[in-house]
């Protein structure tokens, strides 16, 4: 099995090797062969080669049976030339990918749910699944820059477009992730308003009534989704919803957790997936060794999942997470009284032992 590790800047080296670690102890006891192949994207690319996703790393990516990432993006490279960006990097090696679907899958461990800002009866069952459209809606669509208008009024529009094979393809998503999670699937729009919503609604409906009568289906809109999630977010299964919408939602989910540096993310199409942490390169503390490497390795317990058909050994990883966390081990993010602190590669070398 192939895979492409892309490290990029600030803490990225750091949190990408400790999941090595991981993976390596999960391949031993689950008799899997990795290949490993480390390739420069972001800031350090830029440093080497001039520009944030080189040529080569794209083809190796293209060629792995799943990517790996870290962190891109630093003060370092703020002035650079507009389309040089590290973060220009994300944009195309998904589309370099075909990457139309993101997953963010929130799930509050009851060692850390005192780190919500959420009371502990709400947080208390909270285990859901955002499923995003990645590549459609606003994001894609013609974009107005501001322009005086006829009457000499400054104007600027961005056009929300979507078509029926992407809504079918995101909605197809979710359904069979529900089909393996709880059975539900809570599909959110703004379809009071927005024409493309209305159409969202029915295709989903329609697919639902077609294909998956066994999952439940409802609908609700975005802003009631919004305060749904503050107030009982263990209501929700999977959230299938577009761009735009899932940005904002992922986002405020991801706060109920009390973490980031616990969370992981995939970004999946027809090919290889792509796996990373929700958080940034935080180079303020990079090569200190304090960095939190789980949201990475529960990273790469998806992409064992999604990418490699590994259901067993990403399930061990994630509950060998869990008992490290129910030992009192904490990288100094989560570290408080009575816990004791390690560092960004001991959490790694503790889970890969627990692991093992």
């Amino acid at each position: 099995m192939r895979i492409t590790l892309l490290p990029g800047d600030g803490i990225g080296p750091e949190i990408v090797e400790a999941a090595v670690e991981v993976l390596d102890a999960a391949a031993q006891k689950y008799n899997m062969n990795l290949e490993y192949d480390r390739q420069l994207i972001g800031g350090a690319a830029i440093d080497a080669t001039g520009h944030p996703l080189p040529e080569a790393t794209v083809k190796s990516a293209q060629a792995a049976d799943a990517v790996l990432l870290g962190a891109v993006g630093g003060p370092k490279w703020d002035n650079v030339e507009p389309t040089l960006r590290p973060e220009k990097a994300l944009l195309g090696i998904r589309k370099a990918l075909g990457l139309y679907c993101n997953l963010r899958p929130i799930k509050v461990s009851r060692f850390v749910s005192h780190l919500s800002p959420l009371k502990d009866e709400r947080v208390a069952n909270a285990d859901l699944l955002i499923v995003r459209e990645l590549t459609g809606g606003i994001y894609f669509g013609t974009h107005n820059e501001a322009a005086l208008d006829e009457n000499g009024v400054e104007t600027a529009s961005d056009i929300e477009i979507y078509s029926r094979p992407e809504v079918e393809r995101i909605a197809k998503f979710a359904f069979e992730a529900a089909k393996k999670r709880k059975g539900k699937v809570t599909s959110v729009d703004k379809a009071n308003v927005l024409a493309s919503s209305r159409m969202w609604r029915r295709i989903t409906a329609e697919l639902h009534d077609k294909d998956y009568a066994e999952v439940e289906l409802n609908n609700l809109y975005v802003d009631n989704c919004a305060m749904q999630l503050v107030l009982n977010p263990g209501q929700f299964d999977v959230i299938l919803t577009n761009n735009i919408f899932g940005d904002i939602l992922s986002d405020e989910a991801s706060v109920i957790a009390g973490s980031i540096g616990l969370l992981p993310s995939a970004s999946l199409g027809d090919g290889t997936g792509m796996y990373e942490p929700i958080h940034g390169s935080a180079p303020d503390i990079a090569g200190m060794g304090i960095a939190n490497p789980l949201g990475t390795i529960l990273s790469a317990a998806m992409m064992l999942r999604y990418s490699l058909n590994a259901d067993a050994a990403a399930a061990a990883i994630e509950e060998a997470v869990e008992r490290v966390l129910a030992k009192g081990y904490r990288t100094p993010d989560l570290a408080g009284a009575g816990l004791t602190k390690v560092s960004t590669s001991e959490m790694g070398r503790l889970v890969a032992e627990e692991l093992a």
